[in-house]
C-alpha cells in the first residue's frame, strides 16, 4: 500500500486526503494510507517559528520519515516548506491552487479596524503589511492551528486575525472572515498550494507526479526561485504571487521593512520560472531603500 506522511493538523489531514484521492482516482487504487508525523512545529506553539528553528519545523520529521521508508510521500502546504531541500528529495506534484487571499476575521476590513486594535499573527509578513496599511494597529504573536487561533479570537485575546482562505476554505469555513483584495495584501509565496514530495529516485516520484498541476507548480517554482534569489527565511517580510494566462507567466512580488514603514514592489513577465523569479528578486533588491536591502543576503 502507498503511504503518505502528514502532519496531525485538522487541515493537514484533510490535505492528506486530497491528495489520497488524487492518487487513488489518478492509479485506480483501493486505498493509500495516511501516517501521521507529529513535527516540532505542532509542539512548540509558545514562540515564533524563526526564533525556533524556521520552517524546518514543519518538514524535519516527515523528512526523516520519508528518507527512512517509513513512508513513500510526504504532504506539505508549500508556503511551509523550506526553499532549499536536500538532493535526496523532490517536489514530486502540486495540487490545482486554491485561493491565495489572505481572510480578515473580526472585521469587515482593515479599514474597519478601531484605532490602536490588535490583530493576532505569527507572519512578519502579514504583521508588515498591516502595519504598512494601518501603522496605528499593533500586532501580537498568534500561533497553533486554524481553531486555536479563531478560538483565541472568540476569547477576545486580540480584535482580529489573518488566515489563509485555502485553509478555511478546505475545512469548509466557507463563511469565516472576509478576503483582503489581492491590490490591498499580495500573499506568501506559494500560499493556497498543496505539495507532494518524494524522494528523488525511485517509482513513487513518477506515481505522484500523475497528479501534478503543471501550471501550478510553474508559478510554485517562480515564487520559491524568488525566495530562494533573496535568501529569505522565516524572519522575512516577502510576498509574492505568480500567475499564468495563456501560457505566459507574470510574478508579482513585495518586499517590506519588518515595521512595513517602507516597501518595494514590482513584477516580472518570462517563459522560464526559475529565471523569472531571480531576475525580479534582483530588481527589486536594486531599487529597495537600504533598510529593505539589509534584510536580505
Amino acid at each position: 500500500m502507498f503511504r503518505l506522511g502528514t502532519r496531525g493538523s485538522p487541515l493537514a489531514l484533510t490535505q492528506a486526503g486530497m491528495v489520497r484521492d488524487a492518487l487513488m482516482a489518478a492509479h485506480g487504487w483501493d486505498d493509500v494510507e495516511i501516517v501521521v508525523i507529529r513535527t516540532t512545529g505542532d509542539r512548540v506553539q509558545d514562540r515564533a517559528l524563526a526564533e525556533i528553528g524556521g520552517k524546518a519545523l514543519w518538514t524535519k520529521e516527515l523528512d526523516r520519515a520519508l528518507l527512512a521508508g517509513e513512508v513513500d510521500a510526504c504532504v506539505h502546504s508549500m508556503k511551509d516548506v523550506e526553499t532549499l531541500r536536500p538532493d535526496a528529495i523532490a517536489i514530486a506534484a502540486i495540487l490545482p491552487r486554491a485561493d491565495v487571499r489572505d481572510r480578515l476575521i473580526g472585521a469587515d476590513s482593515l479599514d474597519a479596524l478601531p484605532h490602536g486594535a490588535t490583530i493576532g499573527t505569527s507572519s512578519p509578513r502579514r504583521a508588515a503589511q498591516v502595519r504598512r496599511l494601518r501603522p496605528d494597529v499593533g500586532t501580537t504573536l498568534f500561533r497553533g492551528n486554524v481553531d486555536t487561533r479563531l478560538g483565541k479570537l472568540a476569547a477576545g485575546e486580540v480584535d482580529a486575525t489573518l488566515l489563509a482562505a485555502a485553509g478555511l476554505e478546505r475545512l469548509g469555513r466557507h463563511d469565516t472572515g472576509v478576503a483582503i483584495p489581492l491590490d490591498v495584501m499580495l500573499p506568501a509565496p506559494a500560499q493556497g498550494a498543496v505539495g507532494v514530495e518524494t524522494l528523488s529516485e525511485g517509482d513513487a516520484r513518477a506515481r505522484v507526479a500523475a497528479i501534478d498541476d503543471r501550471d501550478t507548480h510553474r508559478a510554485v517554482a517562480a515564487e520559491r526561485a524568488f525566495l530562494a534569489a533573496l535568501r529569505a527565511d522565516c524572519h522575512s517580510p516577502v510576498a509574492a504571487l505568480a500567475t499564468i494566462e495563456r501560457g505566459a507567466l507574470r510574478l508579482r512580488a513585495q518586499l517590506l521593512t519588518e515595521a512595513g514603514e517602507q516597501a518595494v514592489e514590482g513584477s516580472a513577465e518570462g517563459e522560464d520560472a526559475v529565471e523569472v523569479g531571480a531576475r525580479l528578486a534582483a530588481e527589486l533588491l536594486a531599487c529597495a531603500p537600504d533598510a529593505i536591502r539589509a534584510l536580505f543576503g
